[in-house]
Formats: structure tokens, C-alpha cells, sequence
């Protein structure tokens, strides 16, 4: 199952949105499978590496620097793949940092102080993800320290991947996106070019 086609016959742990289902119908089809062989199971997952290993479900979406991360510890022998290898109008921004428009009209330099701020503490885990994993594990005890900390050092190769400027959006990522669900009519009224996110608040 490390491309999306494997996943014929399978069982696949769906939150039934239509996007989500559309990305997994396309990423199957693109990889020559039929998605009318994959059996779609009404997602009650609230650790994946439980329901993996259960077999109550074959395949899960995952966020590869948490979820991933831990199957590694655990030693779950998994296959994976990133839509985006498969179509790369997938490869959008997530998890992002979200700020209501009219915030962002009446208090624009707050929300570049705090971008400043986020940028500094992003920047810090990059170079010391040891180190921000303790941090982060102090404020919320309840949190796996090994698994923090295993993901904090996967993720600090990731924060700034394929950019020199922290935070900042390519817009023909969001664009590219945009336009497939415009096509596939998976919005109420067509998202316009460049909406919905903005470079303009991060600091220099």
C-alpha cells in the first residue's frame, strides 16, 4: 500500500468530507486503481497507531510529523504516501496559522508582533528541537516526551523546507488547489485567485 492504488480492497478510515473523500478518489485514480474497491469506514480514530495495529482499518490519513512519528517508535512496520507525489495540486499549506479579516484590518501591527514572535519560537525549534520539545512537554505534562521529542526533530527540517523567509505562502500552491476544487465543485461559490492568505504580516 505505499502508493494510493494498494489501497483497493482495503479498508480506509474516512471522516466523509467531500473534500477529503474527492482527494482520495482522485489520488487513487491517478495511480491506475479503482476507487469503487475501496471500502470507505466511518472514522471513530482517535489514535492511529491503536486502530492500525487492530486492523479494524487498513489505511488512515495521517499528519506524518505526529501520527507517523509515532508509528515509528512503536515499530509499526507501515507503508506511506504524500498526495502531493501522486498530484501535485495537493501540496498545500497545513497545519496553518489562521486570523480573522477584520482583526487583521483594525490591529495589523499586532498581528505582525505576533507573527515576529511565532517566527522567533519556530526558528528556535528548528535550531534546538531537543530543547523545545522540554519546553513544550513543561506546558503541557500530559504530552509523550519521547514522541515530542522524536517529533520535534522531524519537524525542524520541515518548518522551513523549501523556504528561505519563515511562514511565507507560495501562491500558486493555494492557487493550484484552489482551482481543482473549483472544478471538481467541492465550494459553494468559487475561490478567486490569492484569497484567504496573505504574506503581507511576516516580519522581514
Amino acid at each position: 500500500m505505499d502508493t494510493p492504488k494498494g489501497m483497493e480492497g482495503k479498508k480506509y478510515a474516512t471522516w466523509d468530507s467531500p473534500v477529503e473523500v474527492a482527494m482520495i478518489q482522485n489520488v487513487v485514480e491517478e495511480d491506475g486503481g479503482d476507487f469503487s474497491k475501496v471500502e470507505m469506514i466511518p472514522s471513530t480514530v482517535t489514535d492511529e497507531v491503536s486502530a492500525l495495529q487492530s486492523e479494524s482499518v487498513d489505511a488512515i490519513w495521517i499528519f506524518y510529523g505526529w501520527a507517523g512519528v509515532k508509528m515509528e517508535l512503536e515499530g509499526l512496520d507501515t507503508d506511506y504516501f504524500a498526495f502531493k507525489d501522486i498530484n501535485p495540486v495537493f501540496d498545500y499549506y497545513t497545519p496553518v496559522v489562521i486570523a480573522n479579516n477584520s482583526f487583521l484590518e483594525e490591529e495589523p501591527e499586532t498581528a505582525k508582533k505576533f507573527l515576529a514572535a511565532l517566527k522567533e519560537g519556530y526558528e528556535y525549534a528548528i535550531d534546538n528541537p531537543e530543547e523545545a520539545a522540554e519546553i513544550l512537554c513543561e506546558a503541557s505534562p500530559e504530552l509523550d516526551k519521547e514522541l515530542v521529542t522524536a517529533s520535534q526533530k522531524y519537524l525542524a527540517d520541515q518548518y522551513k523546507a523549501d523556504v528561505e523567509q519563515w511562514g511565507y505562502m507560495d501562491p500558486e500552491r493555494w492557487n493550484a488547489f484552489y482551482q481543482w476544487l473549483n472544478e471538481n465543485g467541492l465550494v459553494e461559490n468559487e475561490i478567486p485567485e490569492d484569497a484567504g492568505f496573505s504574506n503581507e504580516y511576516l516580519p522581514e
